[in-house]
């Protein structure tokens, strides 16, 4: 399920969708804020081109909505019912995760939209 050749395996690992072999973004650390969404434009492997057309990631903030989504139940989840936190702490603490979590969201999403369009072809990928 996560090996290399699935989609999960390119969405979590912010890798090509078609070889699976290079990061799509320049620095490898979402933290690096000033660098957050840096890619490249083609892939040194096999030559995709990442930006299939112009303001092709925007699609992106839809995905990005729905994780944003999956991360703030989790913080719910998490802090309603496991820890128990009253209403207002469980603002908070789905606030904060939303914030501290931006960067991997904003990542995470251009992921998931780029393989929506793009699948791994194993003839591109080293042997």
């Amino acid at each position: 399920m996560f090996k290399k050749g699935s989609k999960l395996y390119s969405i979590l690992t912010g890798s090509c969708p078609k070889c699976h072999e290079e990061s799509m973004f320049k620095n490898k650390n979402p933290y690096a804020l000033a660098q957050a969404l840096d890619m490249h434009k083609t892939c040194s492997n096999c030559g995709t081109k990442y930006k299939i057309e112009p303001s092709f990631f925007y699609g992106s903030m839809y995905v990005s909505y729905a994780v944003g989504i999956a991360f703030a139940v989790a913080a719910f989840v998490i802090s309603f019912f496991i820890f128990s936190a009253s209403v207002n702490t469980v603002f908070i603490s789905i606030v904060v995760t939303l914030i501290i979590c931006m960067p991997i969201i904003m990542r995470l999403s251009r992921n998931i939209w780029i393989n929506f369009f793009m699948s791994y072809d194993k003839s591109l990928a080293k042997k």
